[in-house]
């Protein structure tokens, strides 16, 4: 099951794309494309749908001449958090408007940072405190390793975890904090061969968890150990939906790229296993798409519906999932080949979906206001709602 295509649009203008039947999704309600009030409305308002067979997704474009955004997080006054991978910018997008979409403002460039093929200056997570304590945690790729700092307000960038395996691909770099308030660290395995995936002493192909002091969270699988899961190979994107459960992406994998919900304690399989595995060790994920259509990196829910954005796919992939955690129907997709390169995807506070191009890098085919942030609303998704 396919969602309609949509041609591109300007900086302040939007479409609407239809969706098949299938979905869950009902009527736009008449605020749902505009709250928080500072973001740029669509256009072209949501048309009514016909009968039971459509359904309506708004899109607007918020912010446009970025380079390689990466992480993207949410701020207490609406407006958001972006790295840019190769530049090591943190840029704060909105809530405030200008003439072409949200304003973009630079907050700090790091020095430490040394981009080059899939590491750079990669995740970043607001701090649930952040209205009193002001800060933000990133995930970088420096010369010798990959590692976790905070950085609070104007003050220096200061490292909590380090040694994170680095190399030319498989990174990691997704950064989130869970709804118990600690803070979730997705590795890559550092390796061609994945060795660093099955070892439990190394940081290398695994979930962690940690303190905001980087120590290794309470009630961890190991004592005094940050690792969470285990048998990944480049985890990209974290999520958790209204149920607190986790889903990561997995991708970098020779055949297959994965969406995983992801348990305490569990191995995933990499590298005995490329999709679902055949020995009961391992744990199955929940979808596994040919690298080729997916390779998907940022993931965001919404309801019972858990979105991915894919770079090598040139789309999202969407999933209704069950209260048991199953797949209803098929996976289905939006803005295939429409954008180019996705990555960077995250559920804002006002029930939208935020979506970043990432076609300024090596592989990319920018056009001529790449890299852009996206905004998606879907009919009676939840945008608007306080």
């Amino acid at each position: 099951m396919r969602f309609r295509r949509v041609r591109a649009v300007a900086a302040t203008s939007g479409a609407v794309l239809a969706l098949t039947a299938g979905c869950s999704f009902g009527p736009p309600g008449p605020d749902q494309a505009g709250s928080p009030p500072n973001l740029p409305r669509p256009s072209v308002a949501p048309t009514a749908a016909e009968g039971d067979a459509e359904r309506e997704v708004a899109l607007s474009v918020l912010a446009k001449d970025l380079e390689v955004p990466w992480g993207m997080a949410f701020l207490p006054d609406g407006g958001a958090v972006v790295t840019e991978r190769d530049t090591a910018r943190i840029l704060k997008i909105g809530p405030e408007s200008t003439a072409g979409g949200l304003k973009v403002t630079e907050l700090r460039r790091l020095g430490e940072v040394t981009a080059g093929g899939d590491g750079g200056l990669l995740g970043v997570a607001v701090s649930p405190k952040f209205e009193s304590d002001k800060t933000l945690f990133v995930y970088y790729t420096t010369a010798e390793d990959n590692r976790i700092a905070k950085i609070a307000g104007d003050g220096p960038v200061q490292p909590i975890l380090t040694g994170i395996p680095r190399s030319e691909q498989h990174n990691g770099g997704a950064l989130a904090f869970g709804p118990d308030g600690l803070l979730y660290v997705g590795t890559g395995d550092g390796t061609d061969g994945g060795g660093q995936a099955q070892d439990p002493k190394s940081l290398g192909g695994k979930i962690l968890r940690i303190t905001t002091a980087g120590r290794p969270a309470p009630g961890n699988p190991v004592r005094n150990s940050p690792v969470w899961s285990s048998g990944h190979r480049n985890v990209q994107g974290l999520a958790w939906d209204e149920t607190k459960r986790m889903f990561a992406t997995d991708r970098g994998q020779p055949r297959t790229a994965e969406l995983n919900v992801v348990v305490k304690g569990k191995n995933y399989g990499w590298p005995k296993a490329d999709g679902p595995a055949t020995d009961p060790r391992y744990t199955d994920p929940l979808v596994s798409w040919p690298t080729d259509t997916s390779s998907c990196a940022g993931v965001a829910t919404l309801e019972s519906m858990v979105a991915t954005a894919c770079v090598l796919g040139r789309r999202l992939q969407l999933l209704n999932v069950t209260g048991n955690g199953t797949v209803l129907g098929s996976p289905q997709e939006l803005l295939t080949d429409e954008f180019g390169r996705l990555r960077a995807l995250a559920a804002a506070p006002d029930g939208s979906f935020w979506v970043a191009t990432s076609n300024q890098e090596d592989a990319g085919q920018p056009g001529p206001e790449d890299d852009r942030i996206l905004r998606l609303v879907f009919s009676d998704g939840g945008a608007g709602r306080s």
